[in-house]
C-alpha cells in the first residue's frame, strides 16, 4: 500500500471498529467472488489489533484470515489463476507472486488495494490434506472518531 508512514503502515482514515470490521468482511467477500470456482470458505471472522507505536485506545488495524477449499482438488490452480487475473481489474496491485520458501514451495500472491488501504496475502497449499487457498488480509491503521475508543473483540 502506498501512503506509507515511517513504520510502513498507511493511514486508513477514521472509522469505528464495527464499520471497519464490516468493510473488511465486504472486501473478503469480493475476493471470494473473484475466485470463480465452486468451493467453500472457512467461517473465520475479522479481528481488531493495535497499530504498532500508536495509542491503543485510539488507533487500530483489522485483520481477516480465512481459507477457500475448492470442491475439486483440480480447481485449486484455476482458483488462483482467476484470482490473479481479477485482482487488477478491481483495484488491486499484485506486488509479489511466486513460490514461497517452504519445503512445499507453495505459490504465494500478495496484493495491495490503495483505495481500500488493505493488503492480502494468498498462499496456495496444494499438498495439505485438504488443498486450499489461505487468505490473510490486513488493513492500514484506522483512527476512531473523536470521543470514541477502540472496541476489542
Amino acid at each position: 500500500m502506498t501512503d506509507n508512514k515511517k513504520d510502513g503502515v498507511p493511514s486508513a482514515g477514521t472509522s469505528s471498529t464495527r464499520d471497519a470490521l464490516d468493510e473488511m468482511k465486504k472486501t473478503s467477500s469480493g475476493l471470494y467472488a473473484m475466485i470463480g470456482v465452486k468451493g467453500k470458505a472457512s467461517d473465520n471472522f475479522p479481528g481488531v489489533t493495535r497499530c504498532s507505536g500508536k495509542d491503543r485506545d485510539t488507533y487500530f488495524r483489522i485483520y481477516h484470515p480465512w481459507s477457500f477449499y475448492p470442491t475439486s482438488k483440480g480447481d485449486l490452480d484455476e482458483a488462483l489463476r482467476r484470482l490473479k487475473a481479477e485482482l487488477p481489474k478491481h483495484g488491486w496491485e499484485i506486488v509479489e507472486y511466486g513460490p514461497d520458501t517452504s519445503r512445499n514451495k507453495n505459490i504465494s500472491l500478495t496484493a495491495d488495494n490503495d483505495k481500500k488501504k488493505v493488503s492480502v496475502n494468498v498462499v496456495q497449499m496444494k499438498k495439505n490434506d485438504r488443498p486450499k487457498l489461505s487468505f490473510h488480509l490486513v488493513s492500514g491503521c484506522y483512527k476512531v472518531p473523536d470521543g470514541e475508543k477502540v472496541d476489542r473483540y
